[in-house]
């Protein structure tokens, strides 16, 4: 089997860059130049960035940032890929790389939880005394997770915060372990809990990709796929087993397909099967379907009558069930 010819990059490194702005623009132009795509975004804590191109054009890009002085030991994440993993190059200033909107900020560099390499991890996945908790959003968790890890209820990182406070009770005097996907959310997350009181935090050190890749541990006790914000949605992770824990969300059966609710101001991600999708017009809920700016309704020219007749059918087999 060939090599495959692209390339994804997944990178991040909590640094000082002055006049943040002026590099985005810069750091665009360069991006474009060399043809890769992806989104970058940039703050005056950072940088953190998924791109996807070529071999050669990922190998200059990651050339060009270890020659600058505040990247040089950045660390990059590489995944072997098809294609481009995204459409088109987007690089954004933001105030923060990851959105906690803290009162009082958290700087990694000078706080953060204990670092754990995969196989410190995956012992530690095994101590009946730890809590492992998931520091992404519910659908990331409902798509894969660590075996036994606790699923905040929360759609936003910048919830978390208020997820533990309200939680607090079962997390006092407990060793934590926290883990995110590339890393760079647990790095402020797990601060964040020294700096709340609880004594024993750890994180995955670069998160579930380097976990998934690491040549000893293979993604053991990872079950499901890993969701990823590129046009792949998911990765496989365990090289050992592949356990699917995503449920299609109208019927419960296994299933690892994200689609969004058709209803542009709802846009949910659900788990669905081609089928469900087209049987329930990729909507999550009846309010869904029926909205007038219903985009399955329009990208299949379904008519009044169309919809009428799906809706009828919808209902007959609710009563049934």
């Amino acid at each position: 089997m060939e090599d495959k010819q692209y390339r994804v990059l997944l990178y991040y490194k909590y640094v000082t860059i002055e006049n943040p702005e002026e590099f985005t623009k810069e750091h665009k132009e360069l991006c474009n130049s060399l043809g890769l795509k992806g989104r970058i975004l940039i703050a005056t804590e950072g940088i953190n960035g998924t791109v996807s191109g070529t071999v050669e054009q990922t190998n200059q890009y990651m050339d060009i940032m270890k020659n600058d002085a505040r990247f040089a030991d950045m660390v990059f994440k590489i995944d072997k890929a098809d294609e481009h993993a995204f459409p088109k190059m987007k690089v954004r200033h933001r105030p923060e790389l990851v959105t906690l909107r803290l009162e009082d900020d958290i700087n990694p560099n000078e706080l953060t939880g204990e670092y754990l390499e995969p196989k410190e991890f995956y012992e530690r996945l095994q101590d009946e005394d730890t809590i492992v908790l998931d520091a992404r959003n519910d659908y990331e968790y409902d798509l894969g997770h660590f075996r036994g890890a606790i699923r905040p209820d929360i759609e936003n990182f910048r919830d978390l915060p208020n997820w533990v406070r309200d939680n607090k009770d079962k997390l006092s005097g407990k060793k934590i372990i926290t883990y995110c996907t590339g890393g760079i959310r647990c790095e402020k997350f797990s601060g964040w809990l020294v700096k709340e009181g609880f004594e024993d935090v750890a994180q995955l050190h670069g998160g579930i990709v380097t976990y998934g890749q690491d040549p000893e541990v293979q993604g053991q006790l990872w079950d499901g796929q890993l969701y990823v914000f590129d046009e792949r949605i998911g990765v496989p992770v365990n090289q050992k087993e592949h356990v699917v824990v995503g449920k299609d969300y109208f019927t419960g059966e296994p299933c690892e397909r994200y689609v969004n609710c058709a209803n542009p101001f709802c846009n949910k991600k659900i788990l669905a099967s081609e089928e469900n999708e087209h049987k329930y017009m990729r909507s999550c809920s009846h309010e869904c379907r029926v909205h007038p700016n219903n985009r399955y309704i329009v990208e299949h020219e379904l008519t009044e009558e169309d919809v009428a007749e799906r809706l009828k059918q919808i209902e007959e087999e609710a009563v049934k069930n």
